[in-house]
């Protein structure tokens, strides 16, 4: 790029002081300033969009090979449960799994009731109504639990001094 060394500067800062003059100097200064800056931030956009792009790219060739991988993944599943489902066919070609041992209520073989497929649900036997383990107000009270919801604005209006008359 351009080589611009402290003596090149100095040269053109005096002829810019002898065609601008020491009056509009500083204003130039400024705007040329403000000019590079916003050139800069442009070159930085520039750069980071074309960033952008290259690793948007990159994501796609990887979420492309993922795809491909998930689906090769998905056809050996596939096939390997239809090969399970064709000898599992061919190894119970001769049970009847359809007809359950025993009903559920009736007396079986060996004379004892049979069981429920399921565990039957049994609700718990506690009465969510009463608190047992409920602290009394006179504890929270000697405690210093705070009983009633306080914005922190009005515990600290509540605990600021009072201001005292001072009287000379």
């Amino acid at each position: 790029m351009i080589d611009l060394g402290i003596s090149k500067l100095a040269l053109i800062g005096a002829v810019a002081l002898v065609v601008i003059g020491p009056e509009k100097l500083p204003r130039v200064a400024r705007t040329v300033g403000a000019l590079l800056g916003k050139a800069q931030r442009y070159v930085a956009d520039v750069k980071a969009e074309v960033n952008r792009s290259m690793e948007l790219d990159e994501l796609r060739k990887m979420k492309d090979s993922v795809e491909s991988a998930a689906r090769e993944v998905k056809t050996s599943v596939e096939s390997g449960a239809q090969d399970f489902e064709k000898s599992w066919s061919e190894a119970t070609a001769g049970l009847d799994v359809h007809e359950p041992l025993s009903e559920p209520g009736t007396l079986d073989a060996l004379g004892a009731l049979g069981s429920p497929a399921h565990p039957v649900y049994q609700h718990p036997k506690k009465n969510w109504r009463l608190k047992q383990k409920a602290m009394p107000q006179w504890y929270k009270a000697r405690a210093g639990v705070r009983t009633r919801v306080q914005s922190g604005a009005a515990r600290v209006a509540r605990f600021r001094p009072r201001p005292t008359s001072i009287s000379r």
